[in-house]
């Protein structure tokens, strides 16, 4: 569906530029825009790589495996549906790991493979279970301690100060998990009030009608 919505669009640019006679502004416009494209990417490769590099050197010293255990508790709070010994455990805690360091590239593989292990406890495979859309509340907001590839983007583009934007940074995606925490605990206990049986909670039998 997304790619029908882009064709269309690019189709109706198209169509609108050549009835106005800007076809040619359009062409340059295209080739300007893959050039940024290309250009932006390679400013983003040093320090993304830069990054990658640091998490699997934590990694190798046990750094991840500490902050592991320090968010242990956060993710069992947030997933109390997922066993505590389940491979989508790790794949959720390295997903979050990821996202503080704001390597959102470096956090999706793992949040993939975190939904793929959630997806096998879900007894309804056509429906999202409480744990994935959890998971993907948590990863929109994102909580990020550094946003490396913003900082990137800045760098790239030469800002006299691309690091300035830390400190917002946090406060904005901090306040935004927040609110999806909240938002996440509401609709679970509301999906659980439904989801109970009749005169649980209220001495009555599911028979007994008030």
């Amino acid at each position: 569906m997304i790619n029908l919505i882009w064709m269309g669009m690019i189709v109706i640019g198209f169509g609108f530029a050549a009835v106005n006679g800007n076809i040619d502004s359009v062409t340059k416009a295209a080739f300007d825009g893959a050039q940024t494209g290309v250009t932006v990417s390679f400013g983003l490769i040093s320090i993304l790589v830069f990054w990658l590099g640091m998490m699997r050197l934590a990694e190798d010293a046990g750094l991840l495996k500490k902050v592991a255990r320090l968010l242990g508790p956060v993710v069992r709070f947030l997933f109390p549906d997922v066993p505590k010994n389940h491979p989508a455990m790790g794949y959720i805690l390295s997903n979050m790991s990821a996202n503080l360091f704001g390597l959102g590239n470096a956090a999706t593989p793992m949040g993939i493979k975190a939904m793929q292990e959630l997806q096998k406890l879900n007894p309804d495979k056509e429906t999202a279970s409480a744990a994935m859309c959890t998971l993907l509340a948590l990863n929109t907001a994102s909580i990020t301690l550094i946003p490396t590839t913003l900082i990137a983007i800045r760098l790239n583009y030469e800002s006299a100060n691309p690091s300035e934007i830390v400190g917002t940074t946090l406060l904005a995606t901090a306040i935004a998990t927040a609110a999806a925490i909240i938002a996440d605990r509401w609709y679970r206990r509301r999906t659980m009030r439904r989801q109970k049986p009749p005169g649980i909670g209220t001495g009555l039998s599911p028979d007994v009608k008030g």
